[in-house]
């Protein structure tokens, strides 16, 4: 497992490797983090009434981690900040299975949470990663954050 390039101590990925959140927050952890936030999204058995089978996420990895090192420069200018940590799945994911992690050490826990929540969301706005649902009436790409109220 490589970081992406930026700023030392900072993970930006997106391939298939399996994704552990506590490794994640374990790498990033500095005696000066008094907060450690983090969000994992877990691919669940529904969804839309649909029960769901698997999925297969895509991308391109150059692209995807450019605009993942965006959205870490933009949290760094928007609260302290120490370290983070963002990492997203590609290939075929079972359910249960982590498919993007947002990782924040940061001195104070608001500056944590409020960080993690921005990332999870910018990345979900954002990001070029394409998530295929395979469930017990088919396939169908999923567009968009389903979990918008948009």
């Amino acid at each position: 497992m490589s970081a992406a390039e930026g700023r030392p101590g900072d993970i930006v990925r997106v391939g298939p490797e399996p994704i552990d959140a506590g490794v994640l927050a374990a790498a990033l952890r500095t005696d000066a983090s008094g907060a450690i936030a983090s969000f994992a999204g877990v691919v669940r058995d529904h969804h839309q009434g649909r029960r769901v089978s698997h999925l297969i996420y895509e991308a391109y990895p150059p692209m995807a981690e450019s605009e993942l090192r965006r959205i870490v420069d933009e949290a760094r200018g928007r609260w302290p900040v120490q370290r983070m940590a963002i990492v997203h799945r590609t290939g075929r994911l079972a359910v249960g299975e982590t498919s993007v992690a947002v990782v924040v050490a940061c001195a104070h826990r608001r500056a944590a949470l409020e960080a993690c929540s921005f990332a999870i969301e910018e990345l979900k706005r954002s990001v070029p990663i394409w998530k295929k649902e395979f469930s017990d009436t088919g396939e169908e790409w999923i567009l968009g954050d389903p979990s918008s109220p948009c």
